[in-house]
């Protein structure tokens, strides 16, 4: 799983078919093989201001927690540096994760905004690495290459009940979300945050992990906590602007 949709409205309405439609069946653990979002990148945003995901350049997220494995810190930094992916410019993320001050991960993460307010996943360049060599690139995609397409990261108004596709690269990149709740309070090092977003995060590239996610308002990620399959707890610590 990772670390830490607009159109005009006939194709906003048409994705968010997509997305709905596949409701029943993807919370049932079940992938739909048909899935294709039509993308119009002139009914993309140049900001991502979501407010459970906002990416203000600049910004760094830093995140900690423990693991099977020991203490993992996760800075996650929103670049000024931009990609363009199937006509669309994305916000580049870098995002570094290190176990007990090894680096053990790097990612370039890729997110755009429609003007529904919907936050796009594009794509990802993931490298792993152990003592200070890259070992593997496994889970890096990028839209419209090989397959792959983009999915929805955030969604502009989340309800209870929704199960929509981040991500999709066949066999490597599939991980969905349903939102369990509107209402979550939340206390991490960084503060207390009240009318959280819940989601529950899974792939069926590895149906014994789940993983919830918690978004506070006008923040965006602040916990993160593993409820099947490994031990994890990662808490928002600090935001460097």
């Amino acid at each position: 799983m990772k670390r830490i949709t607009m159109l005009s409205v006939s194709i906003g309405l048409a994705a968010i078919f997509l997305v709905g439609c596949n409701s029943n069946s993807l919370t049932n653990g079940t992938v739909d093989e048909t899935y294709n979002p039509i993308i119009n990148s002139a009914t993309f945003v140049a900001k991502v201001d979501n407010p459970y995901f906002p990416l203000k350049p600049g910004t760094t997220f830093i995140y900690q927690g423990e693991t099977e494995d020991g203490t993992e810190r996760n800075e996650i930094v929103v670049t000024d540096q931009t990609k363009n992916i199937l006509g669309v410019t994305a916000i580049v993320v870098w995002d570094r994760v290190w176990l007990e001050d090894e680096l053990i991960e790097e990612t370039y993460d890729w997110y755009a905004q429609d003007k529904d307010g919907n936050v796009w996943y594009f794509g990802e360049d993931s490298k792993e690495y152990e003592n200070g060599k890259v070992v593997s690139a496994k889970g890096s995609w990028e839209a419209g290459v090989a397959g792959a397409k983009p999915g929805i990261i955030m969604k502009a108004n989340p309800q209870i009940g929704d199960s929509y596709r981040q991500e999709y690269y066949k066999g490597e990149a599939e991980d969905m979300a349903d939102v369990l709740s509107l209402n979550e309070s939340v206390s991490v090092p960084y503060g207390s945050f009240e009318n959280c977003l819940k989601t529950k995060d899974w792939t069926p590239l590895e149906p014994d992990v789940v993983e919830h996610k918690y978004y506070a308002p006008g923040v965006g990620v602040v916990l993160e906590v593993m409820v099947k399959g490994e031990t994890q707890r990662m808490e928002l610590v600090d935001i460097r602007l």
